[in-house]
């Protein structure tokens, strides 16, 4: 059950902000949203000071599975958040917001999950921190094909945003955790469970803010969010599987496309201000790709695979 605590406790959150915005929309005059761009930028931060150079030697060691897996991660949900935005014929915003997930990086949990389902964890690792670091380039590019066909995307704007939101704070957190090198233990306890309240408050906060569109949209929203993750595991595995990965290979490409940081989505909906509406969908992904993504690790891991086949 400790797999899923979490998960719970983030439903619990969300709903209590659906069911009671009012609590979470300011407190004495403070907007809460407010909170969420410098939350992403210590959840960021926690992410750098975990990074080392062994991370990017990823490249070197298993070249055809991390190319495989970036380009799985830029390719399929991007185009499937499009084509499930098309086809649910969303208002525009709420669309924007669908596809924004699907052209966001894989998220921190992504690692998680691969160590959970006897995946090939220095792979994730590795596609997360080259997927991050490709971002600031490939999001916006990206949101300006697809998204733009929805709402007015600025791509120097929305690169400037993803730079000071996520590389900047990677930045800092990787030159710290050289500095203290084995002396920050305490900040490795520390900063998960930081970056697990700030994903919490994140979410709850756009919930909150955008429950009347969640109303409007609600339930066929949910729908199209659980067959985006889903989407994303499937044809995920099934891509890696097309070019002959070993079977740990393919599930961590599996898990790197389907779970999103849906962290920097809400960041980014924040700076468009449009966090009511665009960010709709980033706050319903977290949850779900959570749920499902444990359900997802339940299952592969009493499958073992023979780890001397990972590439």
């Amino acid at each position: 059950m400790k797999n899923y605590l979490y998960t719970l406790c983030l439903i619990a959150a969300v709903s209590l902000a659906y069911f009671y915005p009012q609590y979470f929309i300011e407190v004495n005059g403070f907007q809460l949203k407010e909170l969420i761009i410098p939350l992403l930028q210590i959840i960021m931060f926690g992410m750098g000071t975990t990074m080392t150079y062994d991370d990017f030697l990823g490249v070197i060691k298993m070249p055809k599975a991390v190319i495989i897996g970036l380009v799985c991660q830029f390719t399929i949900m991007p185009f499937l958040g499009f084509a499930i935005a098309s086809t649910f014929n969303f208002p525009p915003e709420i669309a924007a917001g669908v596809i924004l997930v699907g052209c966001s990086p894989s998220g921190l949990a992504s690692n998680v999950i691969s160590y959970i389902s006897k995946a090939n964890v220095a792979l994730s690792i590795t596609i997360t921190s080259l997927a991050t670091i490709l971002a600031p380039f490939l999001t916006p590019f990206l949101m300006k094909m697809l998204g733009g066909q929805f709402i007015e995307i600025n791509f120097w704007s929305m690169m400037s945003d993803i730079v000071k939101m996520i590389i900047v704070p990677i930045s800092i957190g990787f030159l710290v955790n050289k500095l203290l090198k084995n002396h920050n233990t305490l900040l490795q306890k520390i900063l998960p469970l930081i970056s697990m309240g700030g994903i919490t408050i994140i979410l709850v906060v756009i919930t909150a803010a955008g429950q009347k569109s969640i109303q409007a949209v609600g339930l066929a929203l949910v729908f199209a969010t659980v067959i985006h993750n889903v989407g994303g595991f499937i044809l995920g595995y099934w891509g890696a599987r097309l070019f002959k990965l070993p079977e740990q290979d393919c599930r961590t490409v599996a898990i790197e496309v389907g779970l999103q940081n849906a962290g920097l989505a809400s960041g980014l909906a924040k700076a468009m201000g449009k966090l009511a509406t665009v960010g709709i969908a980033p706050a319903l992904f977290g949850p779900i790709m959570n749920i499902n993504g444990s359900l997802l690790a339940s299952f592969w891991s009493k499958r073992p695979v023979d780890k001397s086949s990972a590439s």
